[in-house]
């Protein structure tokens, strides 16, 4: 393998750069350029989200229940890149300057009388209530088949549990309180171990010695469904060899509906079928590795911008609202994929959705989740999303994460004892806590952690790093005053070895997730020892290469900013929880110097976006070909750094980019050179300004690769594979081409900045189709090295046409216990026990802290909800994933060497549906991605293909019925090709 060319014995080296990232636990979530004073705290309970501290901590607060109608959005077209620090510019405004500080105050008290409606009072008031229906009462694990021996022998454990082991398995520990981010209580006396639940979607964050793999949004990129599982499964390995129980990823919210997203990297693409099969597969591996995996963030948690409250000095976060159809159509899906394949866990989101908070929005968690998915595991919160205790818990959460309630590290969970006095003052159904921990252990065991090797101090089991140093010992309780120290990090290095070495993986999804979108005269593959088309007087001199651009080399190393916040050296993340150590990363620089045969090559580099042109014009006019490398990045909103804080500014190449194209494409070989562009990304980047010039020849978009990054650039550079990845994006030509819902809501338009996804399901290449816009590169696209010729379509049904699944199958019993209330007495901290200061405990500190009277039960709650009909089973009804058709095709390599192309299906639905009750029209998009397979085939090889369809498949979602519907009446059209805007092939039944 290719990786083999550049020596790895610089791990070592690149690990000590990680030596000063954590000096606390704080800094695990420290901004690596917000300086700003920390904002005014106002009513304690309505706050929450991102505020930065005046030592640039970050602090997250406490979420109510929102009761704010719709508000309008008004997309701002040119977003500055000002914006992410308006408010401490004019902070710093504010100084013993009379003309300056009455300005200043002026312009302050006018923003928050305009956001307030007339008045700052709105500041310290509820929203009103909120538009998502009630759904209760949250629905019992434990009825489907799938589950059955799992829950028989949780609902053996639970049973033997005291009160306060069953809240200590509901809350977490607190913030850097045990060695994981997050860590729950145990239930010692049954033998349920304290559960360790790490970071993230790509690698384990905050360890060493693993895998730092291709973004989420770059193995959509390769639309292989083996490497998404093998992927999965190698990081699944990894974390269990760690100590890990649960890992918190795969992502598959943010769904893409910006480009700009800051998050979507960490996804898999636009596109609801391709981010459910990605899902699907990374949740299989992982699983099958015995590790838990997460589905996050449920959901439409599509921007970073006011996620959370207290941004931009906001009590309250964003709401996304949203439409039902649309929910279920685009957003729900990936989800729906994720439980059919068994995810054990979900996470729920900051922000509101329809105006209440996602981790306390019972239509989502109970009604739409747990009911209508039949989703069997745990419901997580992510870290301080929850906003209410009593109220949470009856929405549906299962587990609050990491266990504090209004700041990090404060020791006042909104659970913990709260909830060991909820439920013995009767709010609390003891039958909802029983649901609670039964969840949890049921899923414990459905992925066999039972048999895992105990914690200390019974075993040697349990996490083998600490999140919070990297020396061998440390602190146990970091977060507390407790001065205890062990060995805490045993330096595992669980990358595998020879064959089985993680690193190759890395290299095959980085270089089938590369993208080539022009190669204008077939100047790519290159050859190794430079000259492949020139005369022979040519090959007498030595074949010239300039590389251009940063991000072409190490910079400071991949390492030198906390969780990657920042854009330095070559890009192979983007930043924020979602990142990790990298235990080294191959630059392009090095794996060209590598690749090429400096015998006959001659090789410079300006490693620099800024060079010296104008100084030392023979720079570029001493080059045959000139490689340029460009960028750009984004990440979570808990980092702001060079003018983005999380959601990116526009979708142009950071740091000069263009410019730095477009001088290397004018000058190089003074006009005679050919140009390479080399885009790294968090997502989609506008080419429009040098993309036509002539002397551009070709343009790869190779996403974030990870650490193998350089060596997998050249395996296709050089075709030592084909080149196959294929956009999981559209790539627009402005960023207004993605229309007003592809838009980042960078200013709040309300007090709770409303975000309306009124475009419905009409997002990337569906709005293009819709609005007839031409995009530079279409969702799908990809150029190979060899041809492919697509022919012989043809479609079997396998079931008639009918309008509705089947009836909702019988299930299983769920668990039941005894709902007797134990005597208080029994929840007691223990005669002589030593509190950690800050440390969540589930315990009550006197029985006069139990106070009976009436709970204010949210409306709805004593209605109870009929099952859906559309559930029954993991993922939704059974029915919906029968096969009602197949589509079989001929593929055949037409060209001169092996490659690989995707065979993508899209299905367009009939003319004229109207729903049957109503007579409403229904309207559909263009069409919509379906089915997809990655095929290999030897030159003149010919393979038949078969793609199948589900009813599910062939179905809306009905707003009236609340189920999947197929249309009867009318035909279906079926096309495949090679992307979305070509598509040879059609047939319809």
């Amino acid at each position: 393998m290719a990786s083999s060319r550049v020596l790895k014995d610089s791990r070592k080296g690149l690990l000590k750069a990680r030596e000063r990232l954590r000096t606390s636990p704080d800094e695990a979530y420290r901004s690596s350029t917000d300086d700003d004073e920390e904002l005014d705290e106002l009513d304690r309970l309505h706050n929450d989200g991102a505020s930065f501290g005046k030592y640039g901590v970050m602090r997250r607060h406490r979420r109510v229940e929102s009761r704010a109608p719709f508000g309008t959005y008004q997309a701002n077209k040119y977003p500055g890149p000002h914006r992410a620090s308006w408010l401490g510019r004019v902070g710093g405004c504010l100084k013993p300057r009379t003309t300056c500080m009455i300005i200043s105050l002026i312009l302050l008290s006018g923003l928050f009388l305009l956001l307030g409606g007339g008045g700052l009072w709105v500041y310290k008031t509820a929203p009103e209530d909120g538009k998502s229906p009630s759904w209760y009462p949250s629905p019992r694990g434990g009825i489907l088949r799938s589950w059955e021996d799992s829950y028989r022998k949780a609902e053996v454990m639970v049973r033997k549990m005291s009160l306060v082991e069953k809240v200590n398995i509901t809350t977490g520990t607190g913030w850097s309180q045990n060695l994981c981010v997050g860590n729950t209580g145990p239930a010692s006396s049954v033998g349920f171990p304290a559960l360790c639940l790490q970071d993230g979607p790509l690698g384990i964050r905050f360890t060493d010695h693993s895998t730092a793999f291709p973004a989420g949004i770059t193995t959509g990129a390769t639309w292989n469904r083996d490497l998404m599982y093998k992927r999965g499964h190698a990081h699944g390995l990894e974390a269990k060899l760690k100590g890990v129980n649960v890992l918190l990823g795969p992502a598959m919210g943010p769904l893409g509906r910006m480009p700009a997203g800051g998050r979507n990297w960490e996804g898999f693409g636009s596109d609801p079928v391709l981010q459910a099969v990605a899902a699907a597969q990374t949740i299989k591996g992982i699983q099958d590795a015995g590790v838990i995996a997460t589905a996050k963030h449920w959901i439409v948690n599509e921007q970073e911008h006011f996620r959370q409250s207290f941004e931009w000095g906001l009590p309250n976060a964003m709401s996304s609202n949203v439409d039902d159809r649309t929910l279920h159509e685009l957003y729900v899906w990936p989800f729906a994929e994720s439980v059919r394949a068994g995810v054990a866990s979900v996470m729920c989101s900051y922000q509101m959705v329809n105006n209440s908070y996602a981790c306390g929005n019972s239509k989502i968690l109970n009604g739409i989740l747990k009911d209508e998915l039949g989703f069997q595991g745990f419901v997580q919160s992510d870290w301080l999303a929850q906003r209410g205790g009593v109220a949470s818990a009856l929405a549906g959460l299962d587990m609050t994460m990491p266990g504090d309630g209004l700041r990090w590290i404060d020791g006042n969970s909104l659970w913990g004892s709260h909830f060991t006095k909820a439920t013995l003052n009767g709010s609390i159904p003891v039958e909802r806590l029983d649901d609670m921990v039964t969840r949890t252990v049921a899923a414990w065991y459905q992925l066999g952690q039972d048999t895992w090797a105990a914690p200390p101090p019974e075993g040697d089991g349990g996490p083998n790093f600490s999140s919070w140093t990297n020396d061998e010992t440390g602190l146990l309780h970091p977060g507390s005053d407790d001065k205890t120290t062990a060995v805490v990090n045993k330096f595992l290095d669980v990358q595998g070895e020879g064959a089985d070495f993680h690193g190759r993986l890395a290299q095959q999804i980085a270089a089938e997730g590369t993208v080539l979108v022009k190669n204008q005269d077939d100047l790519l593959p290159l050859s190794p020892q430079g000259w492949s088309k020139a005369v022979e007087a040519d090959k007498a001199k030595k074949y010239r290469v300039g590389i251009f651009g940063e991000d072409a080399g190490p910079g400071r190393g991949p390492n030198s900013c906390a969780d990657r916040g920042c854009n330095q050296g070559t890009l192979a993340s983007g930043w924020g929880s979602g990142a990790v150590e990298f235990p080294y990363l191959v630059t392009p620089l090095k794996a060209l110097e590598s690749k090429f045969d400096f015998n006959s090559v001659d090789m410079k580099h300006f490693l620099s976006n800024d060079p010296p042109f104008k100084k030392s014009p023979a720079i570029l006019g001493d080059q045959d070909l000139c490689i340029v490398f460009i960028n750009s990045i984004g990440g979570e909103g808990f980092i702001a750094a060079e003018g983005i804080r999380g959601d990116r500014n526009d979708l142009y190449p950071q740091k000069n980019g263009d410019k730095l194209v477009r001088s290397v494409a004018k000058g190089c070989g003074k006009g005679s050179g050919e140009t390479i562009v080399v885009v790294h990304a968090v997502g989609p980047v506008v080419l429009e300004r040098w993309i036509d010039v002539p002397s551009v020849k070709a343009v790869i978009l190779a996403n974030l690769p990870g650490e193998e990054s350089g060596n997998a650039l050249v395996d296709m550079l050089f075709g030592d594979i084909d080149a196959s990845g294929r956009l999981p994006y559209t790539v627009g030509k402005s960023l207004e081409d993605y229309g007003p819902g592809g838009q980042i809501l960078y200013y709040p338009n309300a007090v709770v900045p409303q975000q309306n996804f009124t475009e419905g399901l009409y997002i990337d290449y569906r709005h293009f189709d819709k609005h007839d816009i031409t995009p530079r590169y279409e969702f799908g696209f990809g150029l190979s090295y060899t041809t492919f010729e697509f022919s012989n379509i043809s479609i079997t049904t396998t079931k008639p046409k009918s309008p509705l699944p089947s009836p909702r199958p019988a299930e299983l019993n769920p668990p039941s216990y005894d709902n007797t209330l134990p005597d208080p007495s029994t929840a007691l901290f223990p005669p002589g026990f030593r509190k950690l200061k800050n440390y969540i405990y589930p315990y009550i500190s006197t029985i006069k802290d139990v106070k009976a009277g009436p709970y204010p039960y949210p409306p709805g709650y004593h209605l109870p909800q009929p099952p859906s009909p559309a559930g029954g089973g993991q993922g939704g009804n059974p029915s919906l994933f029968e096969t009602h058709a197949l589509v079989n095709i001929t593929l055949t390599n037409t060209g001169k060497r092996t490659g690989k192309q995707v065979i993508q299906l899209y299905v367009s639905f009939p003319d004229g549906v109207v729903e049957e009750s109503t007579r409403d029209k229904i309207d559909f998009p263009v069409k919509v991605l379906r089915a997809f397979d990655k095929v290999e085939l030897r030159p003149g090889e010919s393979k038949q293909v078969s793609l199948a369809l589900t009813r599910k498949d062939l179905s809306y979602w009905s707003v009236v019925r609340q189920n999947w519907v197929i249309p009867v009446q009318g035909e279906f059209t079926v096309r495949v090709g090679s992307s979305s805007r070509d598509l040879p092939l059609e047939v319809r039944f």
